[in-house]
């Protein structure tokens, strides 16, 4: 646990570090910037309910990664499967005849894990049947994923008369989660996400199946002779990692987009990826980690408006994120061999 607290704590001076060269490059004040991106992110309820609603499908995402790795599974695929659960859901709400918003949102939550878990399904059939390497399958299955949303937003599904990247029709305000007054994050969202966190520490680190995912990720040919099968516990632990993703797509339908877009998904399974992995595989760093990336994602975009920087460095901050991240993994798993 010290290590780790080290790995981290030379993380985030690594990318304060990277984000000052950054900014001393781009000719901007460095000490404004950081005080306009903590601004942007936490200076009132309004501006962390908007950090609140990245931090909710980064902690669902990052939940689902952590039964995967811990069966050494890459699910790159997650980002297919936050898109299809999105998909799902707005299936479920385009249902005719529902009267009642209750039973079309509740039909589209459960939708939304169903297409989750099925897309991630489709990754661990094509592993432990195919022989193809989750890696290359979720990519696949990521292409053919936001290849079926752009078919639907520009075709069965798009706006009266009209077919653009601005997405499929606003949907009903009775089929919006309620958002408190001042708010940009859905009460309903929050307790998903929090109650999903506390399930997976269970999950992982109480029961069986976290006893078993782990015997597999350790050595799986010694799990055989235990009577376990690695790949009946690949395919679980995929599936429940799509049905996390799939519930962050229903809510960037539900509770934030209200709607269906390209880019439903916002990157945020390919970042939680990196966020577990710098996290150490331990979930209870995964919440403050993704506070930490969902504050930054949401006060860099403050740095063009205030400062009049370039809209780009707010992406390039987040890049620096990112490698520091890549730059920690890498000398853990190297202290690790040596």
């Amino acid at each position: 646990m010290k290590k780790l607290s080290i790995d981290i704590l030379s993380g985030s001076l690594l990318v304060f570090g990277f984000t000052a060269l950054v900014l001393l490059i781009s000719g901007a004040p460095v000490l404004a910037a950081f005080k306009h991106i903590w601004l942007g992110a936490f200076a009132n309820t309004t501006k962390f309910s908007q950090v609140l609603s990245v931090w909710i499908p980064l902690c669902l995402c990052s939940c689902g990664l952590l039964y995967t790795f811990r069966v050494n599974l890459w699910n790159i695929g997650i980002e297919g499967q936050v898109t299809m659960g999105a998909i799902g859901a707005m299936a479920a709400l385009r249902i005719s005849g529902i009267e009642n918003p209750a039973i079309s949102v509740t039909m589209a939550f459960l939708a939304s894990m169903l297409a989750g878990g099925t897309w991630g399904l489709l990754a661990g059939i094509l592993k432990t049947r195919g022989g193809v390497h989750e890696i290359f399958g979720g990519l696949g299955l990521n292409f053919v994923a936001q290849g079926f949303i752009l078919w639907l937003i520009f075709g069965p599904w798009k706006r009266p008369g009209i077919a653009s990247m601005s997405g499929t029709e606003l949907l009903p305000r009775k089929l919006w989660l309620i958002t408190p007054p001042g708010w940009r994050v859905a009460t309903a969202g929050l307790c998903i996400a929090i109650a999903v966190l506390l399930l997976t520490w269970l999950l992982i680190e109480k029961s069986k199946l976290g006893l078993k995912l782990n015997a597999i990720g350790q050595n799986p040919k010694a799990a055989r002779l235990y009577g376990i099968s690695p790949e009946g516990y690949y395919l679980q632990s995929i599936i429940i990692a799509g049905a996390c993703a799939g519930l962050a797509g229903f809510l960037q339908v539900t509770a934030v987009y209200h709607r269906l877009i390209p880019s439903i998904s916002s990157g945020y399974g390919y970042l939680a990826l990196l966020l577990v992995m710098l996290a150490g595989y331990r979930i209870v760093l995964i919440p403050f980690l993704a506070l930490f990336f969902a504050g930054l994602n949401v006060g860099a975009i403050q740095l063009p408006i205030v400062l009049q920087l370039d809209s780009a460095l707010s992406g390039v901050i987040q890049g620096c994120c990112v490698l520091s991240a890549l730059f920690i993994i890498g000398l853990r798993q190297k202290r690790k061999q040596s």
